[in-house]
């Protein structure tokens, strides 16, 4: 039940969990992959989404696509890709003689990078400033992207032949760095359940498309979702043990490269939009534990001696929400 005051417009934070629900009835037990994947759609924030082969990465992406009335693009990498594969390149009109921009794929509302390990160093670059600035320069012209724009890549942590590891300047674009995880028994019989159906019956209807003036709506309304000075503070304190200082300084000694302010901007802003979808107004110190570890962990590299020692990113930021309490 929402709490009074939550949303400023409650039939558009209906039509958004109804989003949510409806992305995942086509998904069976992703129900955090779902949440966050909406924390993104309204942060404009972007998401790199790991896991191993068949835990419907790409599947989730593409449901959330059909329930969105905006452009999707799908980008599959492979090491002989080109930025321009990416960007779109001048081809030269021998009817006008002059040379125009074709857009290439990343011009759309919600674009999927699958595999994007696959893609090279120059094509992982490209992204950066679609990413970071929400345009792209060609040519020495620059052109805006579309208006909200979102991009969701994909990683396949268990193949290393042919990948392209991420350089941290291109992780630390993304907002939240979600690792997806093998279902339980009762998911996985469930699943062969939807699969059977679908094979059967066809696929579900389709879901009815979000509009892209709603989705604007509901960013400004989480913008607008109050985060108190005490849960600035907890964010704050969570970011800058990283750095060292007297809060976990034996933490602090396994990091080699501490999270960068955009860690702060991330949990902020997710909290916001966190506490949104859940009803409310105002954030929790609870909105952000639940998004922490996917907001900094892929924001911090361990020491070469932590990291032979069988220690995590992930692991350090759990024993850091130990650590670290709210006031």
């Amino acid at each position: 039940m929402l709490d009074e005051g939550a949303v400023a417009d409650g039939s558009l934070y209906e039509r958004v969990a109804a989003l949510g629900k409806g992305v995942e009835a086509r998904l069976i037990g992703r129900h955090p992959l779902v949440e966050k994947l909406l924390v993104g759609l309204i942060t404009g924030g972007h998401l790199l989404v790991e896991g191993a082969p068949g835990l419907a990465k790409t599947r989730a992406v593409k449901v959330l696509a059909g329930g969105l009335d905006s452009s999707f693009s799908r980008i599959q990498c492979t090491p002989d890709l080109m930025p321009s594969d990416l960007t779109g390149t001048s081809v030269f009109r021998p009817d006008t003689g002059i040379f125009e921009f074709v857009e290439g794929p990343v011009f759309h509302g919600l674009v999927l990078v699958d595999e994007i390990n696959r893609a090279p160093p120059k094509v992982q670059s490209a992204l950066l400033e679609a990413m970071g600035e929400g345009q792209v320069t060609v040519a020495g012209k620059t052109y805006p992207l579309p208006d909200p724009f979102m991009v969701v890549a994909t990683q396949n942590p268990i193949e290393h032949e042919g990948t392209f590891p991420l350089p941290e300047a291109q992780l630390d674009r993304f907002m939240l760095h979600v690792v997806v995880t093998p279902p339980g028994p009762e998911d996985e019989r469930a699943i062969l359940d939807l699969v059977e159906q679908e094979t059967v019956t066809g696929p579900v209807a389709p879901l009815n498309a979000l509009p892209t003036a709603q989705v604007r709506q509901a960013r400004a309304a989480a913008a607008a979702v109050h985060v108190s000075d005490a849960l600035k503070e907890y964010i704050v304190r969570l970011v800058t043990a990283t750095r060292g200082g007297d809060r976990a300084p034996e933490l602090a000694a396994l990091i080699e490269h501490p999270v960068s302010p955009r860690g702060s901007l991330a949990l902020a802003s997710g909290a916001r939009a966190l506490a949104w979808l859940r009803g409310r107004d105002y954030a929790t110190p609870e909105d952000v534990r639940d998004l922490a570890a996917d907001a900094l962990a892929h924001r911090l590299i361990l020491t070469w001696r932590a990291a032979a020692d069988g220690e995590t990113p992930r692991g350090v930021v759990g024993r850091l929400l130990e650590r670290v309490e709210a006031l």
